[in-house]
């Protein structure tokens, strides 16, 4: 490491400058932590800085993308190729022009980005998708950490509002057994057109076992609970996820679900089917929890989840729509400020008024 620090010293001198200076400083700082001080105390060291922080995320995001490599082949890889190619070329043109430091926020973004596509989705479709994410969705508004709505839930929402045909039939029917897929490239021809949740709109539910391991079609991430699970978790323990959040949107999922299956079972599935069924686990874990988008305070992430909850299955059960947490969770992004004004108020209201007054013994 030590020769890397002397090269890019030699280095900084002449591509440190002028318009080369985002680009120089991003490869620098990925590879090396950076050497910049803070301007002025206290000088803290936090371990989880950013670039920390989307390597822990990307480390929990990598089971549900081996999942999807496993279950619907080479064309996983293909998807994410040119999720990074096209969003990160839009993030270092930014940065370019407004001479600023290109931030890692995109590593996860151009990730997640694809693992919430049907497999099938024709690759020039991704990458208008992942360019209208990245530029409507965070760039106009000055960048990562600026973004008021998780921009890749709007490259998906923008997809899924112009061309609702692929985004709702370019299903692949998943590898099993042995490698899976690992070793195939499944085109854009060979594509299945329902998925459990589209199924269960008709009256057939998918086997638990299946919704659980990823054994069904479906986005590619977002098919296989045990990998989703696994990552998600791994969020929580390392303290990058909220498990307010979490817990808040999980539960009310099911207390709402719940209670409308055992008044109307005729129209409403299994809760526990439903749990497991489509992207509701991927959001609720790697969307959801997005700290940019998500409200600050320890009331609004209550307040967030159970509103991402609710939201979910009502969608999901009275409207056309077989899926429903992408729209709830870009409506709660919309919310999450307010939701943030409340708890701070209340909190301060409680703090004026201060303790109770206790009561004397006589």
């Amino acid at each position: 490491m030590k020769g890397l620090e002397r090269l890019f010293d030699r280095l900084r001198p002449r591509l440190g400058h002028g318009r080369a200076r985002p680009l120089f400083d991003a490869v620098d700082h990925f590879l090396l932590a950076p050497k910049t001080p803070t301007p002025g105390a206290p000088h803290v060291r936090d371990p989880l800085d950013l670039k920390r922080y989307m390597t822990m995320a990307i480390l929990a995001v990598a089971p549900a993308a081996l999942a999807g490599l496993y279950f619907f082949g080479l064309r996983v890889l293909v998807l994410i190729a040119v999720s990074y190619a096209v969003g990160g070329a839009i993030e270092v043109l930014f940065a370019i022009v407004r001479r600023e430091e290109i931030n890692e926020g995109f590593l996860v973004t151009g990730l997640l980005f694809p693992l919430i596509l049907p497999p099938g989705l024709p690759l020039w479709m991704v990458a208008v998708g992942v360019a209208f994410g990245v530029v409507v969705g965070k760039e106009i508004f000055g960048g990562t950490g600026r973004n008021p709505f998780n921009p890749a839930l709007v490259g998906r929402c923008f997809l899924a509002i112009a061309y609702p045909g692929p985004m709702t039939s370019a299903w692949i029917e998943p590898g099993t057994g042995g490698w899976g897929r690992v070793a195939e490239y499944v085109g854009a021809d060979a594509v299945s057109s329902a998925t459990p949740l589209v199924l269960a709109k008709q009256g057939a539910l998918a086997p638990l076992a299946d919704l659980f391991w990823g054994n069904v079609r479906g986005c590619v991430g977002e098919t296989s609970a045990a990998a989703i699970l696994a990552g998600g978790l791994f969020l929580i323990l390392v303290r990058v996820a909220n498990w307010r959040t979490v817990v808040a949107t999980l539960g009310s999922f099911v207390l709402v679900g719940g209670a409308l299956a055992a008044g109307m079972p005729e129209h409403f599935g299994p809760v526990g089917w439903h749990l497991l069924a489509g992207g509701l686990l991927f959001g609720t874990f790697f969307m959801a929890t997005d700290p940019v988008t998500s409200p600050a305070t320890s009331g609004g992430k209550w307040a967030y989840g159970i509103l991402i909850g609710t939201l979910t299955i009502l969608i999901r059960n009275l409207t056309v729509y077989a899926e429903g947490v992408m729209f709830a969770i870009l409506l709660a992004n919309v919310a999450a400020p307010i939701m943030d004004e409340v708890a701070v108020r209340w909190r301060l209201r409680s703090m004026r008024r201060g303790p109770p007054a206790r009561r004397l013994r006589t």
